[in-house]
């Protein structure tokens, strides 16, 4: 009993009571958007044949999970970090040998029973682990490249796989590893051309490629005559800006085109226009028509930013107080795709309105903060590194799925944490924000 005492002090409750907060409002969700008038409420939840009774389930099982975890000792987490990371990377690959294919995606492993297990997401945890590992190394100077350009591949090798295993999503969610290593002395210059490049993109659909590049070259001429006193001292100043500008008008008038036309597929082209109210021409995309030409074309479907506008729809529809428990027409009514995993914030949104996802949001931003306060309280540098490295998960996956829905991100394939329907998600979450616990839990040791 004395062992069981020590091993459970120093938890941090207030993130348990938000975790089990948010996992009770997801389930409610999921109910929400699949009640039928007439049903028995309490043989659905419990014959597990409905989505909402399944993550009930889930949720039971993750119970026992963090159960286990919070009674495990800290150490053997920064014991098997790197041959987890290693397991996590192989069942990626096995995807690829005995994978199923859902929703053209085929990274998910067939667990029987109807269940199936995403790799990608159990990787982050690994991934979060093993970058906690070698960050913490004794010897590890990461002002040096040398360090930064292993910290990134520990952190890409997983988006590289989940790209070729045509998750998109899961793929910019390993970006996020960025903000912890920039937490432990990432050079800031590298978030600024990442911000960039990115807001060169969003510009580049927007205006005119000319008038892009006229914008551009006015830019850099205004950047050297503000410069042109310190040229006088340094003149790799000018050369610098001049760099800048040609790798800019070079990214906007082939790489950018490029990207859209021959890497990404039509639809996702598409998605991404249509952000920016701008509509994408798929006879430009290579992969379209190789699939024309050999006959692999599905048959038409529905227009690519369709589940977005049902999204706004639906989300609009609740006003200012929503339209109440179980009252949601748009969301019960199955008018939005896919509304029980990655548009389920729509369900929120028309039955309590913008004081009920006002609400909500403040939830997340509470647990948000209370991870980056656990963080920064941490002596070993691998629990903090950890810590940020969960935080910045769950901040990229609320971010993007909430925008998402509200039409200000394309549309990815991001459940929203805790919230969503699925047990790879769920489980992910949990064994994320239950290991940062157990090593919160035992601050006082350094750890390695």
């Amino acid at each position: 009993m004395t062992k069981n005492k020590s091993i459970s002090q120093g938890v941090d409750y207030p993130v348990i009571w938000l975790y089990a907060t948010l996992v009770a409002i997801g389930i409610l969700c999921i109910f929400m958007v699949e009640y039928r008038e007439g049903i028995n409420v309490f043989s659905s939840f419990i014959g597990g044949k409905t989505n909402y009774s399944k993550q009930l389930y889930f949720a039971g099982f993750c119970v026992l999970i963090a159960t286990f975890i919070i009674l495990t000792d800290s150490k053997l987490f920064t014991a098997f970090a790197n041959l987890m990371y290693v397991f996590g990377l192989l069942l990626m690959v096995a995807t690829f040998v005995i994978g199923k294919n859902i929703n053209g995606s085929k990274s998910w492993i067939p667990l029987g029973g109807g269940f199936n297990l995403q790799p990608a997401e159990l990787c982050k945890i690994f991934t979060a682990l093993a970058l906690a590992k070698f960050l913490s190394r004794q010897e590890i100077d990461f002002s040096k490249l040398k360090y930064q350009l292993i910290g990134g591949a520990i952190a890409m090798a997983p988006a590289v796989l989940s790209i070729l295993q045509h998750e998109l999503g899961l793929a910019l969610v390993y970006t996020s590893f960025l903000i912890a290593m920039y937490r432990e002395g990432l050079p800031a210059q590298i978030l600024i051309i990442g911000s960039s490049f990115g807001a060169l993109v969003i510009a580049s659909l927007i205006i005119e490629p000319n008038t892009l590049l006229i914008a551009l070259t006015i830019i850099a001429v205004f950047l050297i005559y503000i410069a042109r006193r310190q040229a006088k001292r340094n003149k790799g100043v000018i050369t610098i800006i001049f760099i800048a500008w040609l790798i800019s008008a070079g990214t906007q008038r082939f790489v950018i085109p490029y990207i859209f036309n021959n890497v990404l597929e039509c639809y996702q082209s598409t998605r991404i226009y249509s952000m920016v109210g701008k509509d994408y021409n798929c006879a430009d995309n290579v992969k379209s028509m190789k699939k024309q030409q050999t006959g692999n074309e599905k048959a038409p479907r529905k227009p690519d930013d369709y589940n977005v506008r049902q999204s706004k729809i639906a989300i609009g529809s609740g006003g200012f107080t929503g339209k109440g428990f179980l009252k949601g027409t748009q969301t019960r009514g199955k008018y939005v795709p896919e509304q029980h995993t990655d548009f389920i914030f729509t369900s929120l949104g028309e039955a309590f309105g913008f004081l009920g996802c006002l609400f909500f949001l403040i939830l997340y931003i509470t647990l948000l903060f209370r991870i980056v306060r656990i963080a920064e309280r941490q002596r070993s540098t691998f629990s903090r590194v950890y810590a940020y490295s969960v935080v910045s998960i769950l901040f990229f996956h609320i971010a993007v799925n909430v925008s998402m829905t509200i039409g200000l991100f394309p549309i990815v394939g991001i459940p929203l944490p805790l919230i969503s329907y699925g047990g790879s998600s769920l489980l992910t979450f949990t064994i994320l924000i239950f290991i940062l616990l157990r090593l919160d839990a035992d601050r006082q040791m350094v750890l390695r």
